[in-house]
């Protein structure tokens, strides 16, 4: 289903490209494009496979092992010289040899390994878990990124539409300020500090709109797509409801859901299997051998049906005096490994305490500017009524639209923040992506 989407929204992505159209994008399908094109993603499937060659290597080890050899010698003058005699005392005739073929098939199947193939086996799974947890890891960090810049490019765009806004607004007042002028009812100076007023909204408007068309391609390049790619955000990003959860919700998701502690966990089960193939090191090993072994002198000798079975043991006797280091590199290894899914715990908790705390903290930034909004504009009212009364100065009357101005900025971008810090707070327990 999910694969159909993604195909869906490829189409409609693709007609709005050539049709030079903007595509309305939500967060969410914004979050499953940039996980299908992902190239991090694509380099994790890389190291699954890699793990996963790794897992048939040891299972092959527990295979039986078969080679064929065959040879053909092509001899130079050989001297011989036969060292039994004949019944009389003579030397037989010595044949003139100048070729031997030979070819010979072994094989050997393992016995007893000291558990090397075993734990080889059950080390090389638990990477493959690691593997993949840290890929599923990777999906919360690079959907948290693609949130992160779906929130500046509807920042970016929800801005531009306040400054035109109230561009319009002041174009329409600095008329009425000529006409005033013109009149000889307004002094020059006063019309010349609204006007002012106006080109600085045209100047942050500019910077505005430079700025969401760096956040675009940033976006564009985030999905995989055409730099040139026209997106447009989700009218209702900031009316999703979101349900306020305790900390020890979160707490406890973390714990259970951090794939990436999960992963430390696997790679330390994958060690201790390790440190028993190091330790197996001091063991002998038997395997079952057998062979068929045919040869042939022309004109002197041939040998065929040559077969041969027996048990093979091996043992390194130089493991009698010499130290383990395999075993020392192991046990660090697993040392190392318990230590840092310890700090990787205290790592989440603090930060997820940090992420708790600002998101809180970004829902009490809302409440407040939305008071300072409803002063700003019963300001920018009074203000405006007793300017035209001649009550206060055009100073006032411009300061209290530019208040009205950045109070309405402040309450965007602190409604797009919090969602966006709800996001990073799923991200840290680990939850953003299912």
């Amino acid at each position: 289903m999910k694969t159909i989407k993604y195909i869906l929204l490829m189409i409609a992505i693709q007609f709005a490209i050539n049709a030079q159209a903007q595509t309305q994008l939500s967060l969410e399908q914004a979050i499953a494009l940039g996980l299908q094109q992902s190239k991090y993603l694509k380099l994790d499937s890389a190291k699954i496979e890699e793990t996963t060659a790794k897992l048939i290597a040891a299972k092959n080890r527990q295979l039986p092992g078969l080679d064929v050899q065959a040879s053909y010698l092509r001899l130079n003058n050989a001297a011989i010289d036969m060292k039994n005699k004949n019944p009389n005392g003579q030397m037989g005739g010595i044949p003139k040899i100048n070729n031997v073929i030979y070819g010979n098939i072994s094989a050997s199947y393992p016995l007893y390994t000291g558990g090397k193939i075993k734990n080889g086996i059950e080390s090389a799974r638990y990477l493959i878990n690691a593997a993949q947890l840290n890929s599923e890891n990777d999906k919360n960090i690079i959907a948290l990124n693609i949130a992160q810049a779906y929130n500046n490019l509807f920042k970016a765009d929800q801005i531009i539409s306040v400054l035109r806004e109230n561009l319009k607004a002041s174009q329409k007042r600095d008329s009425t300020f000529i006409r005033l002028e013109d009149n000889g009812l307004m002094a020059r100076n006063d019309r010349l500090k609204a006007a002012l007023q106006t080109y600085n909204t045209e100047l942050q408007l500019l910077d505005a709109e430079n700025n969401y068309a760096v956040t675009m391609v940033n976006m564009d390049l985030l999905l995989g797509l055409p730099d040139s790619t026209l997106l447009q955000t989700d009218t209702t990003y900031l009316n999703h409801t979101i349900e306020n959860q305790p900390l020890s919700f979160y707490m406890g998701h973390a714990l259970t859901s951090r794939k990436d502690l999960d992963a430390i966990r696997n790679q330390l089960l994958s060690a201790t299997f390790n440190t028993k193939i190091a330790k197996a090191e001091s063991l002998p090993s038997i395997a079952l051998t057998g062979g068929y072994l045919a040869g042939l002198i022309p004109g002197f000798v041939s040998v065929t049906n040559a077969l041969n079975i027996g048990v093979g043991v091996q043992y390194n006797l130089a493991s009698l005096w010499k130290k383990n280091s395999d075993l020392i590199q192991s046990k660090s290894i697993e040392k190392e490994l318990g230590l840092n899914s310890e700090v990787l715990s205290d790592k989440i908790k603090l930060e997820l305490n940090k992420d708790f705390l600002n998101y809180q903290l970004s829902n009490k930034k809302i409440e407040v500017y939305r008071k300072a909004l409803e002063q700003a504009i019963e300001n920018d009212r009074i203000t405006t009524n007793k300017y035209k009364n001649s009550l206060v100065n055009i100073d006032d009357l411009l300061e209290a639209e530019a208040m009205l101005l950045t109070t309405k900025i402040n309450v965007l971008n602190a409604r797009a923040d919090a969602v966006l810090a709800h996001k990073k707070l799923l991200q840290t327990t680990g939850i953003l992506v299912d």
